[in-house]
């Protein structure tokens, strides 16, 4: 169909229009209603009109009254602007992460603590969100959220990640027992580099994946 064949669309307004001036029974009253001209309501729903090719109102001096076939349309034009309304209602909600599934990439070290308490408020807040957790290295968490594969990714450190957004949200100090003769017991402050290519022994919780990220090598209890 060309260009200009193509049938004149019904448009959102005009069901609005058709709406108010059925609830207010006149195209003054629902001019004012929706903030528009009287002229503007009259001329909409008369381009309507010639559209459906039926009258959906009766004009009079007191003001405009449904015919049947406009009581018809009234009827699936409130079903129409219901659902649309419905569906924007839901679509926002997706947006604002109230609703629906959000995956969340982390890895076995964060699983307590700090992040678990955080996300235990987060469900309590939004109880119509249900997370999906994966497990994953950082490198593969942040490829991952680049793919929109997951929709959050909690890492260690601090990640310069290009072409996504980072958010520093805690910190906490990690301490290593040494004995007072070990070369590392005069340092104030040690770091995870300072560790790489030692062994030594950590908890279960501390999981190997954790340890070969920072670099190092450990025994396990």
């Amino acid at each position: 169909m060309a260009e200009g064949d193509r049938e004149p669309e019904i448009q959102l307004r005009q069901l609005r229009y058709v709406i108010a001036a059925a609830e207010y029974g006149s195209f003054r009253q629902a001019a004012i209603a929706v903030g528009v001209q009287e002229s503007a309501i009259s001329r909409r729903i008369r381009d309507l009109e010639d559209l459906a090719g039926a009258a959906l109102f009766i004009r009079h001096h007191r003001g405009v009254t449904l015919t049947e076939a406009g009581k018809s349309f009234l009827r699936r034009a409130r079903a129409a602007i219901n659902e649309i309304d419905l569906a924007v209602k839901e679509v926002g909600a997706a947006g604002r992460v109230e609703k629906g599934m959000i995956r969340i990439g982390i890895f076995t070290s964060l699983a307590s603590g700090f992040l678990a308490e955080l996300l235990a408020r987060y469900g309590e807040q939004l109880p119509g969100i249900h997370p999906k957790f994966v497990e994953g290295a950082p490198t593969e968490h942040i490829a991952a959220v680049r793919q929109h594969e997951i929709d959050i990714a909690f890492l260690t450190g601090n990640p310069q990640v290009v072409g996504c957004e980072t958010t520093r949200l805690w910190g906490e100090r990690v301490f290593v027992v040494v004995s007072e003769k070990h070369e590392l017991a005069a340092m104030q402050r040690i770091e995870w580099t300072d560790l790489r290519g030692r062994h030594f022994i950590v908890t279960p919780q501390y999981s190997r994946r954790s340890a070969l990220e920072a670099g190092v090598e450990r025994i396990s209890l």
